[in-house]
């Protein structure tokens, strides 16, 4: 694999950023961080407190902050990024100057087949119907996707491996 200093996972709730960052991080014996996790980590609460208790805004800017931090470290890194990560400010470009960004590209229906049974763990979508949920992941597909297609590579399928992924960036 050619020498990277970081692997930025990108896409939409239940696409597996997380699950095939730490595959990708352990096969290529580098370290693996989840942004969100971090971000609670360092904030002592949850995202969904973060977000009731200092509104959007407040965890934007610290997401950004976050972000930069962890683009700046000297270390080789598998990153998950939150969904909205790359949509705001300039975190695209961070990204894409620190390392190689990978979009994992489904469609909202196998989208909503895969957030249906972990929904109750997500609090943008534990109280929509299936119906409700398509049609939520739609809308923010279509509002995402302008910065998620600005990734190096874009993986699309029903069922991305972390081997397609390390064979994408050899």
């Amino acid at each position: 694999m050619k020498k990277t200093t970081k692997i930025f996972l990108i896409g939409f709730m239940g696409s597996g950023k997380s699950t095939l960052g730490k595959k990708i991080a352990s096969q290529l014996n580098i370290g693996f961080l989840d942004l969100d996790y971090f971000i609670e980590e360092q904030e002592n609460q949850t995202i969904q407190e973060i977000f009731d208790k200092h509104g959007e805004v407040y965890f934007r800017e610290k997401e950004r902050e976050v972000l930069k931090t962890v683009a700046e470290k000297k270390e080789e890194l598998v990153v998950a990024l939150g969904g909205g990560t790359p949509c705001f400010y300039d975190n695209m470009e961070i990204i894409n100057r620190s390392g190689v960004s990978v979009y994992l590209k489904y469609n909202s229906g196998i989208l909503t087949d895969r957030l249906m049974n972990v929904k109750t763990e997500r609090p943008l979508i534990k109280n929509k119907s299936k119906e409700e949920l398509l049609s939520f992941i739609n809308d923010m597909l279509l509002s995402r996707e302008k910065f998620y297609n600005q990734s190096q590579f874009i993986l699309e399928g029903k069922n991305i491996k972390a081997e397609d992924i390390i064979d994408l960036l050899q």
